[in-house]
């Protein structure tokens, strides 16, 4: 009889998107497998802002659990909520082929053009690194709060006094809902492995590890790595304004990080080319070089904003 391995997944619409194309390339291998679905915190809650929960993971404990309790081989998550480290007896298994990093601007009416021109602007989002960054280009903007899966965080635009509100493009597009009234914001910066989809299994599941290294994509195993170590070097999670985006070209790894304050009023940029063969410590090194720049006593503010 076939081992069937059994998926992970939260009930949202874009959590079963991405389970069952892991579950297609698990069958295009030959493996079987089904899915199961586990309720997160992160799904139950929908009022608390993400970063006044207070935990890393908040998306992803309850898969961790259902994985270590034997209750299912293997889970499958947006990678950009998951935590740098990860739990103990939990490995990475594979990295999916990135889709788009970008954050998307999905607006009222036309009016907001004029609206960011004389900084009249109430835009919504739950994401503590897009209001740092839109505060800093748009420093009068009113920023409401916004939580939910993606189909109601739409709705939730839809009925509101909001001009807009962001998004991540890869979450709509997945699941073929991004309204036409969007706009890529082609300016900020993306939060580490944005776009991307990591499945993780028991670190002793030797034969979820072997089915899902065939899917693995190297390339945006290496950049999601970079990404999360210079997260990780920065001491940051969801709840930190820290932003990231390497990308591989021609043998070269290109990266771009940020951090900000909370308020927008502070930025600190860097800017990095490696080979693709020198690129294993990248990350770090560049979260070591940002630090020098000031933004160790940007984290020590924003470690006291959580006290």
């Amino acid at each position: 009889m076939q081992h069937i391995i059994r998926i992970g997944t939260r009930e949202s619409q874009l959590a079963v998107w991405q389970a069952e194309t892991v579950k297609q390339l698990l069958a295009q291998h030959g493996f079987q497998s089904e899915l199961i679905y586990i309720k997160s915190e992160g799904d139950i809650d929908l009022v608390t802002p993400l970063y006044e929960m207070g935990v890393q993971g908040v998306f992803t404990k309850a898969l961790d659990a259902a994985l270590l309790s034997n209750q299912i081989d293997i889970a499958v998550h947006s990678m950009k909520d998951v935590p740098t480290q990860l739990a103990q007896g939990i490995v990475q298994a594979a990295v999916l082929k990135r889709g788009s990093y970008k954050d998307i601007l999905v607006y009222k009416n036309d009016n907001y053009k004029s609206a960011i021109e004389n900084s009249q602007l109430k835009i919504a989002t739950s994401s503590i690194r897009r209001k740092a960054q839109w505060l800093h280009r748009y420093p009068n903007t009113t920023i409401e709060n916004l939580r939910g899966n993606v189909n109601t965080r739409l709705r939730k635009v839809e009925d509101s006094n909001w001009d807009g509100a962001i998004f991540a493009a890869a979450g709509l597009e997945r699941i073929n809902i991004r309204p036409e009234n969007s706009i890529d914001l082609d300016w900020m910066l993306p939060a580490p492995a944005q776009g991307a989809i990591m499945v993780v299994c028991r670190e002793d599941d030797q034969f979820s590890k072997d089915a899902c290294k065939l899917f693995n994509d190297d390339s945006t195993a290496l950049c999601t790595k970079i990404e999360r170590d210079f997260l990780r070097k920065l001491l940051g999670g969801c709840s930190t304004p820290i932003s990231a985006l390497a990308a591989e070209e021609n043998n070269m790894i290109r990266f771009k990080g940020n951090i900000c304050s909370t308020d927008g009023i502070k930025k600190i940029d860097i800017e990095k080319t490696v080979s693709k063969k020198d690129a294993a410590t990248f990350g770090t090194e560049a979260a070591e070089e940002i630090l020098q720049q000031g933004a160790d006593e940007l984290i020590r503010v924003l470690q006291d904003e959580r006290k």
